[in-house]
């Protein structure tokens, strides 16, 4: 480590990012971004050099120095990397790099003073401060899809405790991300879209729920100004948490510019005892050009994993807006044979099968079948659903408790709180502590043991409430972070055991939606709100993050129990098709008409299911806000799907054309309207024809595009894109 510029360069996918660790210090990032072709060690040395500012007035001799964990004893002073002390010693570290390996193969000083190189895609860094007592691994990887992502584990060298406040990495952007752009939200409406100016100071988003949160930054972007989907250079970041945490974005005084983040611990929340550690969650940065690059590395990495969800995503019923909680067995074989006739896959009795539960005040958390309301058990239903050929799937709501129940009644002290008082109540219900290691084997056996008798397929597995006063008793000490934890380990639990199964994680609809939970789920509900208008903004921002094949996208009834807004079954479908597509609607209700048209787009749904989830997101930058358009295109460029939504009154009396982005240049494609069951009332541009479109290059796709559709306000259509050559 004594070598005179020591280099590691992280390079695939089209993306470099070059770290310096020059004299033994923690690693700083001099570029992180596209690729920058072959280096020599005596041009990664020069890169160092060049990057170094000349001092500043009223500033320190020399320039401070930002490593990917910030450190203050070099005069940094926007946010530190760490926060923390032994009742105020030890709290500005200084660590010295003791060992590297790149690879799987550690890397050595050569004794000379040439600069060195070392190319790999995965760096360990070891590394210590004797005098403050404390030991630091930094793990940063170029992961598939070109995701650079990093973590930190803090150990306790000392001899005494050690109290963490705070630990948190940091990635250098230029100065040309000189705009912000993150989400927020509310329970219904999640993912809302939210740009301001990167100025100085600090650009700060807590999430205090105990839980991600339907206002979650999500991914926190910076790029060049007016970015947008397929232009400009852009930045972003996303914590892989799914408890209280921290994004920010800040610039300081002397002009760099960072996007970091980590976990929000409350205080005391971690104390390291003396050999203890502390790990910390994944930061994940993306790089491309324009938002649709940014998100397509999220997806490809996620893609890449193993056991990820293949593309043929059963087409699911769930059954809560059909029936809530008035549960009967002849009503639910009646919506189990409906489903089965119109191609439904799979079926999910929702919440009220359980205990004392029917409704929301009481039973939560007494995880048996109801004898009263299911004398046989879930068998007759089960049976019956299994012989029309559909997967079976069971809601569940394993972290919370309703005080009106045995469980609560039983354990007082399982449930979280602080102070000696109960925690306001939130829907009913506490928060059970599956940080106690009695009341975690309680849960986790007693959902075994439904899962085995019944040999779900699939589980909705919901958190309906914010972790307040989230205390573990007699003590009252915070609790969140063994909470989020033991969550993990329970999914990871349930899903050893029954290896078949599938989960879906569900929080009040989209509140815990982060790469977290979706390393141990297989997919995620969107928004408890699937009104089609409100749907087609969420899922666009959604997949800014989550890949369509993971994020929940159903079919909601006629009229939207959320908004009381009534739409077409077409808008409703042609919506609902950009995800794992599933059903919320009590299919009773609908007449032959309606079971018709829904038949003909579960078809498409399941012909088209390789492209819509494993297609290349395409969301398009059009100057109407009234017009959402956007789509998948096939890796290799041989097909697409393009939705024209329009979602307001536009301002001008035709809708003009249409951009169709992704395509091979070179290749000569055949646009047609993709029309199911019955579509909406139109006027078509002359290139419909009879129906067989028009023959145009992926050029002229791109950049003259195609007439649209002159629509009613609160409709979507859609094209099928399709190589002739």
């Amino acid at each position: 480590m004594t070598a005179h510029h020591t280099s590691v360069l992280l390079r695939g996918d089209d993306v470099a990012v070059l770290l310096d660790l020059t004299a033994g210090r923690l690693p700083a990032i001099l570029h992180w971004g596209a690729d920058l072709g072959d280096l020599s060690p005596a041009d990664a040395a020069a890169v160092a050099a060049a990057a170094v500012p000349p001092p500043g007035p009223n500033l320190p001799d020399t320039p401070p120095r930002l490593a990917l964990l910030p450190e203050a004893h070099t005069g940094w002073v926007g946010r530190p990397g760490i926060s923390g002390s032994r009742a105020g010693r030890d709290w500005s570290p200084r660590f010295a790099v003791t060992g590297l390996t790149l690879d799987g193969a550690p890397l050595a000083a050569d004794g000379s003073d040439a600069p060195t190189l070392a190319t790999g895609r995965h760096l360990e860094v070891e590394a210590g401060d004797e005098a403050s007592g404390l030991g630091l691994s930094l793990t940063v990887e170029l992961a598939a899809g070109g995701l650079l992502r990093s973590r930190a584990i803090l150990t306790n060298t000392g001899t005494d405790a050690y109290q963490l406040d705070d630990l948190t990495l940091a990635y250098p952007v230029p100065a040309e991300a000189d705009e912000l752009l993150d989400y927020g939200g509310r329970w219904g409406k999640e993912r809302v879209p939210q740009r301001r100016a990167f100025t100085l100071g600090t650009h700060l988003r807590e999430g205090r729920h105990g839980r991600t949160g339907a206002d979650a930054a999500t991914v926190l972007h910076a790029g060049s100004p007016g970015f947008g989907f397929a232009g400009g250079d852009v930045w972003g970041v996303h914590v892989g948490w799914s408890g209280n945490h921290t994004h920010y974005a800040e610039r300081v005084l002397t002009g760099e510019r960072v996007l970091g983040g980590g976990e929000l611990l409350l205080p005391g929340e971690v104390v390291l005892e003396p050999g203890a550690s502390y790990t910390s969650p994944w930061l994940h940065g993306s790089h491309g050009r324009g938002l649709d690059a940014v998100a397509r590395r999220f997806h490809r990495f996620m893609r890449a994993r193993p056991g990820h969800p293949d593309a043929a995503r059963p087409v699911t019923l769930n059954v809560w807006e059909a029936v809530y909680f008035d549960h009967a067995l002849e009503p639910l074989l009646e919506l189990a044979d409906i489903a089965a006739s119109v191609g439904v896959e799979r079926y999910v009795l929702d919440d009220g099968w359980f205990g004392a539960r029917r409704d929301d005040t009481a039973g939560l958390g007494d995880w048996f079948v109801s004898p009263d309301v299911w004398p046989q058990g879930l068998h007759p239903l089960v049976d019956h659903v299994r012989g029309l050929g559909m997967q079976f799937g069971l809601w569940f709501e394993p972290e919370m408790v309703n005080l009106d129940s045995d469980v609560a009644r039983a354990h007082p002290e399982w449930v979280m709180a602080t102070g000696g008082r109960t925690p306001i109540p939130s829907r009913q219900q506490q928060v059970l502590n599956l940080g106690i290691a009695e009341c975690y084997a309680h849960v986790r056996d007693a959902m075994s043991a439904v899962i085995a008798e019944y040999d779900l397929d699939y589980i909705k597995w919901d958190h309906n409430r914010d972790l307040i006063d989230a205390g573990t008793q007699p003590s009252g000490r915070p609790g969140v972070h063994a909470q989020t934890l033991a969550a993990y380990r329970l999914m990871d639990d349930l899903r050893a055991a029954h290896p078949r199964l599938e989960i879906e994680s569900c929080s009040s609809g989209g509140a815990r939606v982060d790469l977290g939970v979706l390393a141990r789920t297989d997919r995620v509900w969107v928004s408890d709100c699937i009104d089609p208008l409100d749907r087609q903004r969420m899922l666009r921002g959604t997949t800014q993050l989550v890949p369509p094949e993971m994020m929940g996208s159903h079919i909601a009834s006629g009229t939207s129990h959320t908004t009381g807004r009534s739409h077409t079954l077409n808008f409703r479908a042609a919506t609902a098709v950009f995800g794992h597509l599933g059903i919320e609607w009590d299919l009773r209700t609908a007449g032959p008409e309606d079971r018709a048209e829904l038949a003909e787009w579960i078809a498409f749904y399941k012909r088209e299911r390789g492209l819509l989830l494993r297609g290349d997101l395409i969301r398009i930058d059009h100057p109407d806000p009234a017009i959402l358009a956007g789509g998948v295109v096939a890796p290799d460029r041989s097909r697409a799907v393009f939705s024209h939504a329009l979602v307001a009154s536009p301002d001008t009396a035709l809708p003009g054309r249409l951009r169709l982005p992704g395509l091979d240049a070179d290749r000569r494609y055949r646009v047609r309207p993709l029309l199911a069951g019955r579509p909406p009332a139109l006027r078509p541009p002359a290139w419909w024809g009879d129906g067989e479109g028009v023959v145009l290059t992926g050029a002229a796709l791109a950049g003259a595009g195609v007439a649209a559709p002159l629509m009613f306000p609160e409709n979507a259509v859609l094209h099928l894109v399709e190589a002739v050559d």
